[in-house]
């Protein structure tokens, strides 16, 4: 048999279009090894005070769920002391390691607030539920969705707060400021897109951020004195507020009077103290976002929601800015996703964090440790198939097992190394694949030379799958736990290459073999 006749096999067929594909996608985008072999970037992070064992535990847990879940698929967290950690991560790219210092310094303090009352919080939120929706294209704008469930007892909570409050937003803050006011430059405020004064603007924004004695004041300024005056003359009065922020034409004589009083101010551009609005109805427009405090989406409450029965789905929705190409779009949308997903699995950190200058480190391992492992690997094949071609005293059995073991070792190390990082724990789980490989042709090369003479091939075969169908499924069970857990981010390597390799094995690598030494012995 020649081997277009084995080309004529559909099983043969996906196995070789699968390793071309794949050998295509890492010409372009490269394979990424893990920090051990390639070395990787540090990132120095210094607590805002001393923490017991107890919180430092939870603090690396978090950073580890945020980071990970953001897409580095390989990150170590490493408490120094009482008061410092360091995170190193793989060195990606420049963006990507920016990208997650973003991550990182965010506090992860989520809230959904209501005509000023608190309807939903971080600690509502059902672990591991967050997700997002593919960015969708609306005209020239791409929007993007993140959602999340809420614990049972938090819609009891929730269908209390929004009761009989139809038709108003529902605003959802991360992060929202405390003890903070802002002073917006009264040339800043009204929208004439949507006929809305001045007075209107400043009242929109109050309302936003109304939340009982943790409500942040916003006042609005002039160049006057009395204007000057009067603000000075509100912070005199209410101490609580510790934080400013302000539109960067304020007075100089105002900013020193702040100073004074202890209060920390911080200059904000333009952009940043303008709130982008929605129009829900005629004459009717909602702030529907607002970076500068945290705000990411205020979506309409239906009547559905307000009489007392809620869910437990909810949305949080932007839209990506329509000045940009719809490429970038779709880029900016995805990475919004992506940054409020790892940032709500993580939940609200237990303590503020700053977050130092990054450094590059050398690796611990170097790529002469992946030459190394590769050329024992082969040793490994090559020593399995020399056993196995004693053992059945059949020659051509040496082809098709090396072919079979090492398309499937390109094939998880080219999904592994473009998808996240080959780490250490993945290397792990590519070598316990080969030998469960290994053992699943045993299987099949038993039932075929040893009974394939009184029995048909077909029957042959289900007898060898039904075995090799158990033993993976039972691995892959094996390893779910470890796939889904948030504590031990360190071996989801190990668990992502064996139920990638377990699945390979029974859907592709082990059908083409089979049908490679069936078509040999019939």
């Amino acid at each position: 048999m020649g081997a277009i006749d084995y080309l004529k096999d559909y099983r043969i067929l996906v196995l070789i279009l699968i390793v071309i594909a794949l050998a295509g996608v890492d010409l372009v985008y490269g394979i990424h090894f893990g920090i051990e072999f390639s070395g990787g970037t540090q990132i120095p992070i210094t607590l805002e005070r001393s923490v017991n064992t107890t919180t430092m535990a939870q603090l690396i847990s978090d950073i580890e769920q945020r980071v990970s879940t953001f897409g580095l698929q390989q990150v170590s967290v490493e408490g120094v002391g009482s008061s410092e950690v360091y995170v190193t991560v793989p060195t990606v790219s420049e963006s990507a390691i920016n990208s997650t210092i973003n991550v990182i310094e965010s506090q992860g303090r989520f809230l959904g607030i209501v005509d000023g009352k608190e309807a939903l919080n971080g600690t509502d939120i059902l672990k591991g539920s967050v997700g997002s929706i593919a960015p969708k294209q609306y005209n020239n704008t791409v929007s993007w969705v993140v959602q999340f469930y809420i614990t049972q007892p938090a819609t009891a909570k929730f269908a209390k707060a929004v009761f009989g409050e139809a038709d108003k937003p529902l605003y959802m803050f991360l992060d929202r400021p405390a003890d903070t006011a802002i002073l917006v430059d009264q040339s800043l405020l009204g929208n004439r897109t949507l006929g809305m004064t001045s007075r209107q603007a400043l009242a929109a924004m109050q309302k936003v951020l109304a939340l009982g004695n943790q409500s942040i004041a916003v006042l609005s300024f002039t160049t006057s004195n009395s204007s000057a005056a009067t603000i000075t003359s509100f912070f005199r009065s209410n101490r609580r507020y510790r934080r400013v922020l302000a539109s960067d034409g304020i007075r100089g004589d105002v900013i020193s009077a702040l100073e004074q009083m202890n209060i920390t101010v911080k200059l904000e551009s333009a952009a940043n103290m303008t709130p982008k609005y929605t129009l829900i109805s005629p004459n009717n427009s909602v702030i529907d976002s607002w970076p500068l405090v945290g705000l990411l989406s205020s979506p309409i409450l239906n009547a559905a929601l307000t009489n007392g029965t809620v869910g437990s789905s909810y949305e949080i929705s932007g839209i990506a800015p329509a000045s940009i190409p719809v490429a970038l779009q779709y880029a900016y949308a995805q990475n919004e996703e992506k940054t409020i997903v790892s940032i709500l699995n993580g939940g609200a950190l237990p303590v503020s964090v700053i977050v130092g200058n990054p450094t590059k480190i050398p690796a611990t391992l170097g790529k002469q440790a992946l030459y190394v492992s590769a050329v024992a690997g082969l040793l490994a094949v090559v020593a399995l198939s020399a056993f196995i071609t004693l053992r059945y005293r059949k020659p051509f059995l040496v082809a098709p097992i090396l072919l079979t073991t090492f398309m499937e070792v390109f094939i998880i190390v080219s999904i592994l190394g473009t998808v996240g990082t080959i780490d250490l724990a993945g290397v792990a789980g590519l070598i316990a694949v080969v030998g469960t490989g290994v053992d699943a042709q045993i299987i099949i090369t038993d039932e075929i030379v040893l009974h394939g003479e009184h029995q048909t091939t077909k029957h042959v075969l289900g007898s060898a799958f039904t075995i090799v169908w158990i033993d993976a499924i039972l691995l892959i069970g094996a390893m779910l736990p470890l796939f889904f857990s948030t504590s031990l981010v360190t071996v989801i390597g190990f668990s992502e290459a064996t139920i990638i390799g377990a699945l390979l094995g029974v859907l592709v690598t082990r059908p083409a073999y089979g049908v490679l030494i069936s078509r040999r012995f019939s």
